[in-house]
């Protein structure tokens, strides 16, 4: 008996570990070839040199924002990318939701990116509450949406880690209401968000390309780590 419960409980220990293991393994998002288990407009999306390429040109503009959208909902997860944006506006959406199935319409939180100097790295909630946290800012909404902001870091400061129209490593970061977003290993922006009938807990992750000016956004090694 004392063996068989040895056994027992080195078995368990086992199953354990490799549950943890399991569920704390990097996946990629991203075959480096091809757009499996991703669907979006196929006019503005392609993969080039192991890249996932989102572009609009004269010939091919687009009169909403369009998402290329991964097949599988995530909750709490460790999410990293490769991006280069040359012109316009992008952002990666997580814990969203598709709006519109033919067009490829997503509203939900977003991790913003740009050509500009102001927003890469903000939390913009697109189709909904606009921008939730600006470069810098720790904010908390309530129950009820009521948000207090605290500054822990320079908008213009944090620009100056953030690599014009070469490749940066965006990190997010999304357990339960936390949500927080790095870029080249510098926090942007961290948000808890605790309000009722507004805040989202699980959704699809998609990538975007904004109306607007021609544009190209670039991404590679998508990984994400369930927590």
């Amino acid at each position: 008996m004392k063996i068989n419960l040895f056994c027992l409980a080195i078995c368990l220990t086992f199953c354990t570990c490799s549950a943890q293991t399991k569920s704390s393994e990097k996946i990629s998002l991203f075959n480096g070839k091809n757009l499996d288990n991703w669907r979006g407009d196929p006019r503005i999306w392609s993969v080039e040199d192991g890249c996932i390429v989102g572009r609009t040109t004269d010939e091919n503009q687009i009169e909403k924002n369009t998402f290329l959208i991964y097949e599988n909902p995530f909750s709490d997860f460790e999410l990293t990318f490769q991006y280069k944006i040359i012109g316009g506006n992008s952002g990666v959406q997580y814990r969203s939701k598709v709006m519109d199935e033919d067009l490829f319409i997503v509203g939900g939180y977003q991790a913003d990116m740009e050509s500009g100097i102001q927003h890469s790295g903000i939390l913009y909630e697109e189709k909904g509450r606009g921008i939730l946290a600006k470069r810098g800012e720790a904010v908390i909404l309530d129950e009820k949406g009521h948000k207090t902001v605290d500054q822990f870091a320079n908008s213009e400061g944090i620009q100056n880690h953030i690599k014009s129209e070469q490749w940066n490593t965006y990190r997010i970061l999304a357990q339960k209401d936390h949500l927080q977003h790095f870029i080249n290993g510098h926090k942007t922006i961290d948000v808890v968000d605790k309000e009722m009938g507004k805040k989202s807990a699980s959704g699809i992750i998609a990538l975007q390309v904004h109306k607007g000016p021609n544009m190209e956004v670039f991404y590679k090694d998508i990984r994400i780590m369930k927590k």
